[in-house]
């Protein structure tokens, strides 16, 4: 029996197809190459770069700004508990005030890590529309709302409610502070914004509820609605708004719009 041969079958390579075959695996061998020439460079490259030294701390000289220290323009800082706490006991930046979180069966208020958790008092001002009424910044009319004092204020499907804080504010000169809403409110859709507390505004804070759901809302008064965050410049401002004499300073209870 003869035996077949596998590649009887198989025609022979041309000239040039052996030659296309040879400068492809010869393609293939430099870029194999060049790879690992790269690769080798890359590591020595690394092997030659320095060590960083570690940065030594120190402590800043109480004449030196962070801004001097980085060589750049001022800078401003979040506040922690122990300042908070100093401004609001000797200062009297914050009345009352709540030295500890309160958590327990409550939407937590009081002094957080780098805040200070406000109640919303309870006085309401809740948006109707029963007498069609226009609502105009510049002409604010007080059909626009019906008051409440409650404990739990209910605001309708997508409308609002105007409030305040417990507490009455006083804002140092080289101090800003802005306002974040609640987690537990803003997973129920209840929004709240308040804008930022300039530098030497004192006041009760008015705070504005959005209950964006197509549901009834309820807030809680006395308990937790807000968190304010204290951020402290380098170096007080030229200007506060106190100088300016805004038109909220000084406000109590829930300030409707002015001009």
């Amino acid at each position: 029996m003869a035996v077949m041969n596998d590649h009887a079958d198989r025609p022979a390579l041309s000239a040039k197809g052996r030659a296309e075959a040879d400068d492809k695996a010869r393609r293939q061998a430099e870029a194999l190459r060049a790879n690992l020439a790269r690769r080798k460079a890359q590591a020595r490259a690394r092997a030659e770069e320095p060590e960083h030294a570690p940065v030594a701390l120190r402590a800043c000289p109480p004449d030196v700004t962070t801004g001097q220290i980085l060589g750049r323009a001022p800078v401003m800082s979040v506040m922690p508990d122990h300042w908070i706490r100093e401004m609001a006991v000797k200062h009297g930046m914050i009345e009352p005030f709540t030295e500890k979180l309160q958590r327990e069966g409550v939407i937590s208020y009081g002094l957080s890590s780098y805040g200070y958790d406000a109640r919303v008092a309870p006085e309401f001002k809740i948006f109707t529309n029963v007498d069609s009424a226009i609502v105009d910044p510049k002409q604010f009319s007080d059909k626009s709302f019906v008051d409440r004092e409650t404990e739990i204020c209910v605001i309708p499907p997508n409308s609002f409610a105007l409030a305040r804080t417990v507490e009455y504010f006083r804002i140092p000169r080289d101090t800003l502070v802005i306002c974040l809403g609640k987690s537990t409110y803003a997973r129920c859709g209840i929004i709240v914004n308040v804008t930022p507390l300039e530098p030497e505004w004192e006041g009760h804070v008015t705070l504005e509820f959005s209950n964006t759901t197509p549901l009834p809302a309820r807030i809680y008064a006395n308990e937790g609605a807000c968190q304010f965050i204290f951020l402290k410049a380098d170096s007080p401002c030229e200007t506060s708004y106190g100088d300016r004499s805004g038109k909220y300073q000084g406000q109590r209870g829930v300030t409707l719009p002015k001009l």
